[in-house]
């Protein structure tokens, strides 16, 4: 049987063409392939299953044994291209421009996306400083004061114009222009000044006691997250509901001693002290860890392919659910997050392989083991509910991660400042 044509027709970082052209008689024999496997499972009414005559069976699924044939013959060409260009794909190829006619060779492209090539010629011998930032004692009350925030009631308030920091019910209805009448009243519940409501509605707010209504123009800021209402204006009804203040509880220890075993006050704020301190020492790590990657980065020229770059764009814009119109505009804003992102990930893979860094099965269960005893639950039970939320990569990865930054991090020198 003659051979599949692969032809590599275009290549840049990231990304490759193929042209492939598959002869007659490799399109006849997966045609006839699928046809019999119709002819097994076919139930037709006159025939014994497994002997409906192939011509029946033709005409019948015509549309799924072409399918089926279709299938085959791109998963046969994908392998031939593979071993013959010695691919390193990241993803399924894409088709375009099929073309298949009856008695002409089937041709189409191949649009892959690649693992580029990369050589780091530097990978030590920087020079970095890792500053972890000094806790002050208002970062300690402001901690306090946020965890009094969480533990307040909310008590309403009568007779009293709303204030900053109050939780507010009100009903905002749509008017027509030059009608006094309002429609579609909607219920909404926000405390004030936190930015869930645009200025001129929260301002309008703080001027009414409850059960007050109040007709207004109010417009929309020229920094409002949809573009479409930026500047614009509407006309409205805006009635206060009912408005709720906390009271919030006396920072003493017995308030301590509510948030957990803490003797005193000043036990809780020693914690407090202790934990944003660690939360510093991670950040810090992570401000060298960010310094060393943009130096191997700067020392190795090390380009963002743009197929991978927009994967990345892609994955953003799925995690933060962005409507298809709003997509170019995202793009443009986060695309040198995305190329950072790429680049990051370009340099750590290409240690993971040169230095044989990859996570091992025992590191695996080993932190699989470790955070089981955090959560206090068997590993066993903690593997399978990580395996069966398709998370054990991810554990894996952070494992690897740390190999990496601990090789790197040995090969240039870090001070403290």
């Amino acid at each position: 049987m003659p051979d599949i044509l692969v032809k590599k027709t275009r290549v840049e970082p990231g990304e490759a063409s193929l042209e492939v052209t598959i002869p007659p008689d490799n399109v006849k024999a997966a045609e006839e392939r699928a046809t019999k496997v119709y002819q097994q499972r076919a139930r037709l009414p006159g025939f014994r299953q497994g002997k409906v005559p192939a011509a029946v069976v033709r005409k019948k699924f015509a549309d799924d044994i072409r399918q089926e044939t279709l299938r085959e013959l791109v998963q046969e060409s994908w392998r031939v291209a593979q071993k013959q260009e010695e691919l390193k794909p990241i993803a399924d190829p894409h088709i375009h421009n099929l073309k298949w006619e009856d008695g002409a060779p089937v041709t189409f492209e191949f649009h892959v996306e690649l693992k580029p090539e990369l050589k780091l010629q530097r990978l030590g011998g920087f020079r970095l400083t890792r500053k972890v930032a000094a806790i002050t004692a208002a970062q300690v009350d402001q901690q306090l004061n946020t965890m009094r925030e969480q533990r307040a009631p909310w008590t309403p308030v009568a007779g009293e114009k709303p204030k900053p920091k109050d939780l507010v019910d009100v009903i905002i209805a749509t008017r027509e222009t030059g009608e006094g009448e309002a429609k579609d009243p909607q219920p909404y519940q926000f405390v004030l000044g936190e930015g869930r409501a645009i200025p001129d509605v929260e301002e309008r707010i703080m001027n009414l006691l409850p059960g007050e209504s109040v007709d207004a123009t109010v417009r929309f800021p020229d920094d409002f997250a949809e573009e479409a209402k930026r500047g614009q204006t509407r006309d409205i009804r805006l009635t206060l509901r009912e408005v709720k203040r906390q009271e919030l509880p006396a920072l003493d220890d017995a308030f301590a001693r509510e948030m957990g075993d803490f003797e005193s006050l000043e036990a809780l704020r020693a914690t407090i002290g202790a934990d944003l301190g660690k939360e510093a020492e991670r950040e810090a790590d992570a401000r060298v860890r960010t310094e060393l990657i943009d130096q191997i980065v700067q020392a190795n020229s090390v380009v963002a392919p743009r197929p991978l770059v927009e994967r990345v764009l892609g994955a953003y814009a799925q995690a933060y659910e962005v409507p298809e119109e709003r997509w170019q505009q995202f793009a443009q804003e986060f695309r040198t997050i995305a190329e950072a992102q790429v680049r990051r990930d370009l340099v750590l893979d290409y240690v993971v392989e040169s230095q044989n860094l990859r996570a091992t099965e025992a590191e695996l269960d080993q932190k699989v083991q470790e955070l089981a005893e955090r959560r206090g639950m068997p590993a066993a039970q903690l593997y399978a509910s990580l395996e069966k939320a398709k998370r054990l990569r991810d554990v894996a990865r952070s494992i690897t991660e740390e190999k990496v930054f601990s090789y790197l991090l040995s090969q240039s020198t870090v001070e403290q400042a």
